[in-house]
């Protein structure tokens, strides 16, 4: 089945930098768009970013637009995040995802074709601090 990990977070100063990691498994890497989305505390999802299948279709929030960038290493069926300038507001647990995310509700992200995902993993901790 699908199994996506997530790693790479930690404690991090306001404007410092931080790579997350989402290794994939239990299905095609390279033929499926991937997404990030977090969740701060006492919130909801947020969507983050997407990227197409073959990494060119890059796609973000409004929010970390110009601070993240978003890619992946398809032979090693790993999805990235890189985080610059972070903010005391980027404090969140990240969640990757296998489809094309553009919008959360809730608990639930839609992809293109308005489809629901809910079905999250562990994610990875990332706090933002002095």
């Amino acid at each position: 089945q699908v199994q996506l990990v997530e790693s790479g977070g930690g404690l991090v100063q306001p404007g410092g930098s931080l790579r997350l990691s989402c290794a994939a498994s239990g299905f095609t890497f390279s033929t499926h768009a991937m997404s990030w989305v977090r969740q701060a505390p006492g919130k909801g999802l947020e969507w983050v970013a997407s990227i197409g299948r073959g990494g060119r279709r890059l796609r973000y929030g409004d929010s970390v637009k110009g601070r993240f960038t978003i890619f992946r290493d398809n032979a090693k069926n790993t999805l990235y995040l890189h985080m610059n300038r972070l903010e005391f507001e980027d404090t969140a647990v990240y969640y990757c995802a296998n489809t094309e995310l553009q919008y959360c509700s809730g608990i639930v992200c839609y992809d293109l074709d308005s489809d629901e995902h809910d079905d999250w993993g562990q994610g990875t901790q990332v706090t933002v601090s002095s």
